[in-house]
């Protein structure tokens, strides 16, 4: 039952890449259609479809979470390829959420092409079958700790998609992107309404980033009878937090508004992709649980 599970999983693994793909590609035809018509911004049957086929790529990827999970018996984030996959649907999770509340759709290219990015880089270089838990994370601080971390995680990757769309849309108003092929830029909005709403994201993806630090810290007690042991992975966490948090403030400073914050943003988000990808394959340390 959990083989058949665990293959079950991976098919719908396949899958959700395979709806994400097809996803990108609207979203991409939908942006094409754009410049070919000097930003309409109104919604076009392109962008309405590419939002469908995301929602249908989401149920299927929240599938082959949920059965990974049942296969395992325990929550779907205790190694680098349970981590990607959880935290992968958490981020177009996050998008499609963001969007009851505000229309970003135009970043969709970005969401789905990241998702698919992802998952392809996790099932084929990191995946490995369902095994018991190392003793250190037989702990509920597993749930939360890691938990609150994909949360941050998914946040940090849509206000980095934001402060990436910000920087194009700037220079596109400073007169710097004035080609056909970047006249899709019309219909975003403005590079300052671009800004304050990947400040509102990073904000809580920041409030969940220090949870995850502290609940680390406590969980190391727990396991080891320290809070703070300088170990790889704890500092690369305290840097991505110290990164963000100097985000916050160069934001509330009137000088770091714009260009230099988003590009601060950006090298905070750089900052988890290389926490995630490179300290936990290439660096020793009592956090290294790859799986691998």
């Amino acid at each position: 039952m959990t083989n058949s599970l665990e293959s079950i999983s991976l098919i719908a693994t396949y899958s959700a890449m395979a709806v994400y793909t097809l996803a990108f590609i609207l979203f991409t035809v939908d942006l094409a259609g754009r410049a070919a018509t000097d930003g309409q911004s109104t919604p076009t049957r392109w962008l309405r479809s590419a939002m469908a086929v995301l929602v249908l790529g989401f149920v299927i990827h929240f599938g082959a979470d949920v059965t990974r999970a049942i296969s395992a018996h325990r929550v779907p984030w205790a190694n680098m390829y349970e981590f990607g996959l959880t935290a992968t649907l958490v981020l177009v999770g996050v998008f499609l959420g963001i969007n009851l509340w505000r229309d970003v759709r135009f970043v969709g290219a970005f969401v789905s092409g990241f998702a698919i990015l992802a998952l392809g880089i996790v099932t084929v270089n990191f995946y490995v079958a369902v095994s018991p838990l190392p003793p250190a994370l037989q702990n509920y601080w597993l749930v939360i700790h890691v938990c609150v971390a994909v949360l941050g995680t998914g946040f940090f990757a849509t206000g980095a998609a934001l402060s990436a769309s910000q920087l194009f849309q700037q220079s596109r108003e400073e007169g710097k992107l004035q080609t056909r092929s970047w006249r899709f830029l019309s219909a975003f909005p403005s590079s300052e309404s671009l800004e304050a709403l990947a400040y509102r994201i990073l904000v809580i993806g920041f409030v969940f980033w220090t949870f995850t630090v502290i609940a680390g810290a406590i969980w190391a007690e727990r396991a080891w009878g320290r809070y703070w042991g300088w170990d790889t992975k704890e500092v690369w966490s305290f840097i991505i937090w110290t990164l963000f948090a100097g985000y916050i403030h160069a934001r509330a400073t009137r000088g770091w508004r714009g260009r230099p914050a988003a590009i601060l943003s950006l090298i905070g988000f750089g900052a988890v992709l290389f926490n995630y990808g490179i300290v936990n394959i290439f660096f020793k340390g009592l956090h290294v649980y790859s799986g691998l």
